[in-house]
C-alpha cells in the first residue's frame, strides 16, 4: 500500500502545470460566487446560523483536496443533507440554541467517523443497498419538502413541520399572517433565478458574449438577487417593516470547534449520522463517477469515503455541519475548466476571503432571497419522470419507489430513507427468492443451448435441462425444489435432470441441503440428477461437502457434453 493510495494529492499534485493551476483558478472564481449564496441558504436550510455554511464550505473542501480521489467533485453542505441534519436535530434540540449547534457539530463528526470507518475497512458496497430507482424517489420527494418548508421564508410566517402535510396544514393555518413586502421579494426573487436558469443564457449568446463570460454571469444569478435584494431592503427600511433579514454575521474565518461526545446525545444521533452517511456518498459517488467518466479517470470508492470523512471531520472541528459532494456545483467546477481538486481548495481561499471581508454586507439580506436560492435549486432535483420509466419497466421497481416518494412526502426523510434502505433490501430478496429458470434445448446445428419458450430447439423426453439464472441460497433454494419437483412429477418419462449452472455464481449452505434433497427425492424416483457448467469456485466450494459423492449423476464440464454423454448411454 502506497502513501498516494491514502494521500491522493501525492498522485495528481506531482503532475501539476500552469495550464492546470490558471484553469483550476478560473474554474474555483464561478464555483466561489455560486457558493456564497448557496452556503448560506443551506445553513437556514439545516436550521442553523448562516456563517455556519460558509464554514462548512472551507476546511472541508481542502481536506478533500488531499484525500479525495475525483478531480471535480465540490465538496460542501447540499440540499438534501442539509434537510436531513434539521429533520434529526430538531427532534433532539431546540433550534436557535447553543446545544444546536453542538449536536450538529457532533452530527458531521460522527458522520465523519463512519465514513472512514468504512473506507478503511473498505465497505463501500454498503451504499449498494440503496437502489437507484429508490434514491431517485427520496430525492424527488425531499426536494418537494425543501420547497415547501422554504415558503414560510418566502410569505414571512411562522410555519413548523417534518413531512409535507405538516408543513401545508401550518403554512394553512399561518397564511393570515403573511407580510406582503416580503412576499413580493420572495416571488421575484424566485421568479427571476427560474428566468436565469432558462432565459438569461440565451439572451447573453445573442447579445455577443462569449460563452466564459455568459457561464460567469448565469452562475452569478443567485449573487445578483443578493445584491439587489440586500440594497432594496437597506435603502427603504424594509426590515422596519417585518422583512426578516440575516442580521449580524461574524467576521471571521472558521473557528476551533468541539463536537459533543456526551454517550446519550452521541446514541441518539447515530442512526441519522448512518442514514446522512450513505445517502450522501451515493450522491457524491454518483456524480463522481459521472464526471470521471467524460475524462477516463479513475474513481476509488473506499478512499471516496475516506475524504468525505476527513471533510465531516474537518466540518466537526470548524463550526460547520453535515457535507458531501453536491451534484450542481460540481458540474459547475467540471464545466468550468477544474482540472484538479486544488480548484476546491482555492474555493475555499475564496469563500475564506468572504467569510473575513464580505459578511457586513449581507446584514440586511433577506431570508426570503435564501429562500428563494433553496427553492430554485430544488427543484432541480425533483423527477416524477422516474414513476412512468419505473412503471413501464419494472412494477417492483415502480411499487418501491412510489412507496419512498409517500413515505417520505408523508413521515419525513428519515423514515423515507429508511424505508428506501429496507424496500431496496426487500425487492433485491424478493427478485432474488424467485429467479428466472429456463428449460432449455438444443439449437439445432450447434453446441449451444435456448429457453424452449422462445427458440425452435431439440430436446430428449427422458432429459430434462433447467438452467437457473441466479446464484443459489436460503431466500431461493426452496423454490428450485418446488419448481424440479413439480417438472418431474407432471413427466413419467422423464430419467435424468440436468442443472446447467452458468449463472450460479455460489451455493450457500442452505442451498447445499436443497440440492442434496433434490439428489434424494429425484433417485426415489428412479431419476438422476446431474450438473453442467458449474463455475471453478463453485466447484471448490462443492468438493467440501459429500454432495458430489452421493450425486446420484455426474458433473460435466458442457451443457453439449452432458446431453451427448446421456443420449449415448441411452438416455
Amino acid at each position: 500500500m502506497t502513501l498516494s493510495q491514502y494521500f491522493p494529492i501525492f498522485t495528481w499534485g506531482r503532475a501539476y502545470t500552469r495550464t492546470a493551476l490558471s484553469n483550476d483558478l478560473m474554474a474555483a472564481l464561478i464555483v466561489t460566487i455560486m457558493l456564497i449564496p448557496q452556503s448560506l441558504a443551506y445553513a437556514l436550510l439545516a436550521g442553523l446560523p448562516p456563517e455556519a455554511g460558509l464554514y462548512a464550505s472551507i476546511v472541508p473542501i481542502m481536506l478533500y483536496a488531499v484525500f479525495g480521489t475525483s478531480r471535480a467533485l465540490a465538496v460542501g453542505p447540499v440540499a438534501v443533507v442539509s434537510l436531513m441534519t434539521a429533520a434529526a436535530l430538531s427532534n433532539i434540540v431546540e433550534q436557535g440554541t447553543m446545544g444546536y449547534a453542538v449536536a450538529a457539530l457532533s452530527l458531521a463528526g460522527l458522520s465523519g467517523v463512519i465514513l472512514l470507518a468504512m473506507g478503511l475497512f473498505r465497505l463501500g458496497f454498503v451504499a449498494n443497498f440503496l437502489s437507484h430507482p429508490v434514491i431517485a424517489g427520496f430525492i424527488t420527494a425531499s426536494g418537494i419538502i425543501i420547497a415547501a418548508s422554504q415558503l414560510k421564508h418566502i410569505l414571512g410566517i411562522d410555519a413548523q413541520g417534518h413531512n409535507l402535510l405538516e408543513l401545508v396544514i401550518s403554512i394553512f393555518e399561518n397564511l393570515s399572517t403573511t407580510n406582503w413586502i416580503t412576499a413580493l421579494i420572495g416571488i421575484l426573487a424566485t421568479a427571476f433565478l427560474f428566468w436565469v436558469r432558462r432565459g438569461l443564457k440565451p439572451l447573453l449568446t445573442t447579445l455577443g458574449l462569449g460563452a466564459t463570460l455568459t457561464g460567469v454571469m448565469v452562475k452569478a444569478g443567485p449573487v445578483l438577487v443578493v445584491v439587489a435584494t440586500t440594497l432594496a431592503v437597506w435603502l427603504f427600511g424594509l426590515a422596519e417593516s417585518g422583512v426578516k433579514i440575516v442580521g449580524e454575521v461574524p467576521q471571521s474565518l472558521p473557528p476551533l470547534t468541539l463536537p459533543s461526545f456526551s454517550p446519550d446525545l452521541l446514541g441518539q444521533l447515530l442512526l441519522p449520522a448512518f442514514l446522512i452517511s450513505v445517502i450522501g456518498f451515493v450522491e457524491s459517488i454518483s456524480v463522481a463517477q459521472t464526471l470521471a467518466a467524460k475524462k477516463r479517470q479513475r474513481i476509488d470508492p473506499d478512499q471516496e469515503l475516506i475524504g468525505l470523512g476527513a471533510a465531516n471531520i474537518g466540518a466537526s472541528l470548524t463550526g460547520g455541519f453535515p457535507v458531501t459532494g453536491g451534484f450542481s456545483r460540481s458540474v459547475v467546477n467540471f464545466d468550468a475548466g477544474a482540472e484538479t481538486p486544488a480548484a476546491g481548495a482555492f474555493t475555499a481561499v475564496g469563500l475564506a476571503i468572504a467569510a473575513l471581508a464580505l459578511t457586513p454586507l449581507i446584514y440586511f439580506l433577506p431570508k426570503a432571497t435564501l429562500a428563494a436560492t433553496i427553492i430554485v435549486a430544488v427543484l432541480s432535483l425533483v423527477d416524477f419522470s422516474i414513476l412512468k420509466r419505473s412503471w413501464a419497466y419494472s412494477k417492483a421497481d415502480f411499487a418501491a419507489v412510489l412507496a419512498t416518494i409517500l413515505i417520505t412526502l408523508g413521515m419525513g426523510v428519515e423514515a423515507g430513507v429508511s424505508a428506501g434502505v429496507g424496500l431496496s433490501i426487500l425487492l433485491h430478496l424478493y427478485k432474488s427468492s424467485k429467479p428466472h429458470i429456463a428449460e432449455v434445448g438444443q439449437v439445432p446445428g450447434t453446441e449451444h443451448f435456448r429457453n424452449i419458450l422462445r427458440h425452435d430447439v431439440l430436446t430428449h423426453p427422458e432429459i430434462v435441462t433447467l438452467r437457473v439464472d441466479e446464484s443459489l441460497y436460503f431466500a431461493n433454494a426452496r423454490f428450485l425444489e418446488e419448481k424440479i419437483q413439480n417438472r418431474v412429477a407432471a413427466d413419467k418419462t422423464v430419467r435424468h435432470v440436468i442443472l446447467q449452472c452458468s449463472a450460479i455464481n455460489e451455493i450457500d449452505f442452505s442451498a447445499l441441503e436443497s440440492l442434496e434433497a433434490i439428489n434424494e427425492r429425484l433417485d426415489e424416483m428412479n431419476v438422476k440428477l446431474h450438473l453442467s457448467e458449474v463455475k471453478g469456485p463453485v466447484m471448490d466450494r462443492l468438493q467440501r461437502a459429500h454432495f458430489l459423492s452421493d450425486l446420484t449423476g455426474q458433473v460435466f464440464l458442457s451443457q453439449y457434453e452432458a446431453v451427448e454423454s446421456l443420449m449415448k448411454s441411452g438416455g
